[in-house]
């Protein structure tokens, strides 16, 4: 049964599945939105609820995971307290501006508070046409659902603001891309769905009223210091500015490439969102693309500042009315954007070098730390060393030279390893730090274990080829505690062999 073929009425929710539902976005003006129901699937099952998300929610994981919770999830049935919509934005994609894009797949169920006091959103992606689907079909195949869960919830247990994954489920239908798949929808959690994209909207049809509007909600939502400041809208800048660089400067920690860091996946909040043609790096390489169709590398692991910065300029651009008002005049309103975007580059390197320096066991920072640090980067590079594994390793390295063997391995060349590690044992001794701590400190910035491309992919091959969902399970409790040593899970963190890898992947839609 086609999703086209669907029924097209949700039944209400059973009253026991309680959201408690308080939904800010839904009472911005009608222009900020198209409100409709998500479209009823055929036969949806469920394959995941994330019970801690829940929880931390105020969710009831079990009844979640009901036939009467699945439908909601699904899309079947609508929650008690829901108010269903989809999000309008615009964006620049890979560098070329569309007026309007918004939700063409994702329908906003609501927003609820958590036991942490923060408001987020709920949203079902792959819930059915809606007015921004631009001809397309609004469904979500299992593979990039399966692919979005695992990395986010690894991401965010690395210690990287993210949005979530809190339930997954098929949908009993089959959709056409390159050939037949089976569907499903992803039930996913943000602290909103905000994006530089959604002020473009906005800016783009000269809406200053309404982009005042939505810089008003994004400061009480994300932002309320700035809401204090003499110039709200700078300082709301200002916030968006300073989140993003520290966040992309965690993704080149780990290895991690977004690949598609367009403006309407860049969120105002400075959760990473949208894990599309996303992977982690094996052998470390600056230039490392994964997304089939980036052509021209603009979203390669060592381009994402550059791209990120880009993708702020843009909504600094559509935040120029509010910025001039605010200053007392066009030129003044341009110095501040200027000022506030200058100040990426110094937040980036900040959080990048001391997260490099921590990766190193460094608890100080010394001149020659940067060329140290640059040298060990390069020498990775040239001799393919696997990023994660050597940071690892290196834990153990730290501890005494008797830990060398195993890094030096991973060198095609490993006197290139020898003769760096001389200069940092140097470095080390600098430093009155006790073993103990250095090794405990290395030991939770560098992760043992990561979503490796292979691993993911055979993942998705399993659920999508024979409907086995245990590798998926596995897998997602390996990265769920990333920086335990786990023996017996030891082949989660060895890299591809070379019949195993997986050099491209693909956008969802």
């Amino acid at each position: 049964m086609s999703s086209a073929e669907a029924p097209t009425i949700a039944s209400p929710a059973p009253q026991h599945i309680r959201f408690n539902f308080d939904n800010t976005y839904a009472r911005l003006p009608e222009g900020f939105y198209a409100r409709l129901n998500p479209t009823p699937v055929a036969a949806p099952s469920l394959i995941k609820i994330n019970a801690e998300l829940a929880q931390s929610l105020g969710l009831d994981p079990e009844a979640l995971a009901s036939p009467e919770g699945v439908e909601i999830l699904a899309g079947n049935r609508v929650a008690e307290g829901s108010e269903p919509l989809a999000m309008a934005y615009a964006g620049h994609q890979f560098g070329h501006f569309v007026p309007q894009l918004g939700d063409g797949r994702a329908n906003l169920l609501g927003e609820v508070v958590g036991r942490d006091g923060v408001r987020y959103d709920i949203q079902l992606k792959g819930s059915g046409p809606t007015p921004f689907s631009r001809r397309g079909d609004g469904r979500a195949v299992l593979g990039p659902v399966l692919r979005e869960y695992i990395v986010s919830e690894a991401m965010a247990a690395l210690g990287v603001p993210t949005t979530r994954a809190l339930a997954a489920v098929t949908t009993g239908e089959q959709l056409f891309r390159e050939t037949v798949l089976p569907g499903a929808v992803l039930t996913r959690v943000a602290a909103s769905h905000l994006r530089v994209g959604t002020f473009q909207y906005f800016a783009a049809r000269g809406d200053v009223d309404g982009t005042r509007t939505l810089a008003d909600y994004a400061i009480a939502r994300h932002y309320p210091e700035a809401g204090q400041s003499s110039h709200p809208y700078r300082a709301l800048l200002d916030g968006v500015i300073a989140r993003q660089a520290r966040l992309v400067a965690q993704w080149l920690l780990l290895g991690f490439v977004h690949g598609v860091m367009n403006t309407d996946n860049t969120s105002i909040s400075g959760e990473t969102i949208d894990y599309g043609p996303c992977a982690f790096m094996e052998a470390y390489d600056p230039d490392q693309v994964f997304s089939s169709i980036d052509q021209q590398g603009r979203y390669s692991y060592s381009n994402q500042p550059h791209a990120m910065h880009w993708n702020l300029v843009r909504l600094a651009e559509a935040l120029l009315p509010l910025l001039n008002q605010e200053s007392g005049s066009e030129e003044a309103g341009l110095a501040s954007a200027q000022e506030s975007l200058a100040a990426f580059a110094l937040h980036f390197d900040t959080a990048r070098e001391a997260g490099l320096r921590r990766k190193l066991g460094l608890f100080t920072e010394r001149e020659g730390d940067a060329a140290l640090i640059q040298d060990l980067l390069d020498r990775m590079a040239a001799n393919r060393a696997d990023f994660t594994l050597t940071f690892r390793r290196l834990c153990d390295a730290v501890a005494g030279t008797e830990g060398d063997a195993a890094v030096r391995v991973l060198f095609a060349d490993p006197k290139a390893y020898d003769s760096w590690a001389a200069g940092w044992r140097r470095r080390l001794e600098a430093e009155p730090v006790s073993r103990e701590d250095r090794i405990a400190s290395m030991r939770g910035a560098n992760p043992a274990f990561i979503p490796r491309n292979h691993r993911v992919q055979a993942v998705i091959d399993a659920a999508v080829m024979r409907q086995d969902f245990q590798p998926f399970e596995e897998l997602l409790d390996v990265v769920s505690r990333p920086y335990d040593d786990r023996a017996e899970l030891e082949r989660y963190a060895m890299p591809a062999r070379p019949e195993e890898c997986v050099t491209q992947t693909f956008c969802g839609t």
